[in-house]
């Protein structure tokens, strides 16, 4: 059995979970593409704010309200690597982001990376 302290610990050292989503409406098909550096954490923002009426994209947030929250699902459609240099991560999700738009003919999300990258320290560098 784990302590509390390990599994916080576990918790803090895990991977980022960074890559690209999409909010779909299930019937119609219709889908709302972004990015995000931590997918769990944007999902259940996302929903959280779908559910209050306060969703910054005004067109996701009308659908959600005519056609309610069993009609939509939130899918990852891509996940980036973990070796991906800290640098390279916002152009790259820009990137993708681009790309699966245009696959599916959605638009993008408003704005998902508003500050800059820093890489995770090391637990090392906490003891200094």
């Amino acid at each position: 059995m784990t302590s509390r302290k390990d599994a916080i610990r576990e918790y803090k050292e895990r991977p980022p979970n960074r890559g690209i989503f999409a909010i779909r409406h299930v019937a119609t098909g219709r889908a709302w593409v972004g990015a995000s550096l931590n997918l769990d954490a944007t999902r259940n923002r996302s929903l959280f704010a779908l559910r209050l009426g306060q969703h910054q994209d005004r067109p996701l947030q009308a659908e959600w309200h005519r056609h309610g929250e069993a009609a939509f699902q939130y899918d990852v459609l891509e996940k980036l690597e973990d070796d991906v240099l800290p640098m390279a991560i916002c152009d790259l999700l820009k990137e993708k982001t681009r790309e699966w738009a245009a696959r599916l003919g959605a638009p993008t999300l408003l704005p998902y990376l508003r500050r800059p990258i820093r890489p995770r320290p090391d637990v090392h560098d906490a003891a200094l």
